[in-house]
């Protein structure tokens, strides 16, 4: 659980610390460059509004040490005291021939300078400076915004980490919940406030729970259910062995009841066993489902079925222009397994209905009861008269396969099978 904790907090941390690293690199390396366009336009209005005022006594109008200004009268270039310092050049010429617009920038010295010119009739007014001017601005702006950043990003880490401690907590009773899915002794009650995809994924494992359990009882159930289905011909034919053994039963009559017995546990061990493989087919989806001849397949049937029990009258309808879709071997299980079914309940009549993409089948035994139509296709499940059976479960199976369902219906005077494309 603290691997969980600790993977997480970790990961978050992690998170935040390069968000506030490319935070900070954005401030230290491009802000800077997006406030120099700015400061630049500025600077010029800097160096522009003094030189107005200045007239020919230039070192009494200086107030401002980091300017330094030119005047050029009659060609005779005059500096003011402070210009070495500013430029760092001992002659103001040695710069005139970068000066080619009315203001701008120069390098100079491997270093930047920036200058704005007035011409008045004669007189050539020059004013210039160093990057002092932008680096204060860049430092005195950076000053001002990485407090207000740092806070704001020492605030988001401090909601990030609450937050995050929160949904951890939130995991952790989930993954205690799962570790104990198979718990009954443990309270699997989680109730969390907030409605958000951590208290669906709650209810999404208390619905998996839910499942397990009864598929658990289901499994069981069933594990029972098969053992008397297959335990009953195997006592007849114990039984019917030691009858031979005892001299009560001649060996040509209990051959015959064996062979019976046997015969139905090999028809349960075969349902059985394709029960299993249409589970196969329907997750490796390796079916290939094509147009079928219903009205062949359905005279095929009733050909075999008819002798059963030749009370029974078949009634066939049959619309050719229906189409229905899957493999001849699929539809053959199908109705083979009903058409069996149907010879144990019908009373007289059973009637077979293709049309409009439909397949309805009816029989005039009894009604099913309510309580028995639920589980009807579920393997082994107790069904009609308290018997077992795979007959209507591999029924269903085959259908999903072909992607066709079944609804059972009863009617008046008897019950209907209806096949219906999803």
């Amino acid at each position: 659980m603290n691997y969980v904790k600790d993977k997480l907090s970790k990961q978050l941390l992690i998170l935040i610390a390069i968000a506030f690293l490319i935070l900070f690199i954005s401030l230290g390396i491009i802000l800077p460059k997006m406030i120099i366009p700015v400061a630049e336009k500025n600077i010029y209005n800097y160096l522009s509004e003094p030189l107005k005022l200045i007239n020919k006594d230039l070192d009494k109008n200086i107030k401002n040490k980091d300017i330094a200004y030119i005047y050029i009268i009659d060609n005779t270039t005059v500096a003011s005291d402070n210009f070495k310092d500013v430029i760092n050049a001992d002659n103001p010429k040695n710069i005139l021939n970068n000066l080619d617009h009315t203001y701008g920038k120069f390098d100079y010295k491997h270093k930047t300078y920036y200058y704005y010119t007035i011409k008045n009739e004669n007189i050539i007014k020059i004013a210039l400076t160093n990057n002092n001017y932008i680096n204060r601005i860049k430092t005195s702006m950076l000053a001002t915004i990485f407090p207000i950043v740092l806070i704001t990003c020492l605030l988001i880490g401090l909601l990030l980490t609450i937050w995050s401690t929160i949904i951890v907590k939130k995991i952790e009773k989930l993954k205690e919940k799962i570790d104990n899915i198979d718990n009954q002794d443990y309270n699997h009650n989680i109730d969390f406030e907030i409605d958000d995809e951590i208290k669906s994924l709650a209810y999404a494992i208390e619905d998996m729970r839910m499942t397990l359990i009864n598929q658990e009882e289901y499994r069981n159930q069933m594990y029972q259910n098969i053992s008397h289905d297959f335990k009953t011909p195997l006592t007849v034919i114990k039984s019917y062995i030691e009858a031979v053994h005892d001299n009560i039963e001649t060996e040509s009559e209990a051959l015959k009841v064996i062979e019976q017995q046997t015969n139905k546990l090999e028809l349960k061990v075969h349902s059985l066993l394709y029960l299993n493989k249409l589970d196969y087919l329907k997750d490796s989806k390796h079916v290939k489902l094509v147009p079928v001849d219903m009205e062949k397949i359905i005279n095929s049937e009733v050909e075999k079925f008819k002798f059963h029990r030749k009370e029974i009258e078949f009634e066939v309808e049959i619309d050719k222009k229906s189409k229905y879709y899957g493999t001849d071997e699929h539809w053959e299980t199908i109705l083979d397994n009903l058409l069996n079914n149907f010879m144990r309940y019908t009373k007289n009549t059973i009637k077979i209905t293709a049309k409009q993409n439909k397949l309805i089948l009816f029989n005039d035994g009894d009604k099913i009861e309510d309580s028995l139509l639920e589980g009807i296709f579920t393997p082994f499940r107790k069904g009609i008269k308290g018997e077992f059976g795979l007959g209507l479960s591999i029924v269903k199976k085959t259908l999903q396969i072909m992607q066709y369902d079944i609804f059972i219906k009863n009617e008046k005077n008897g019950v209907s099978f209806i096949i219906t494309k999803k």
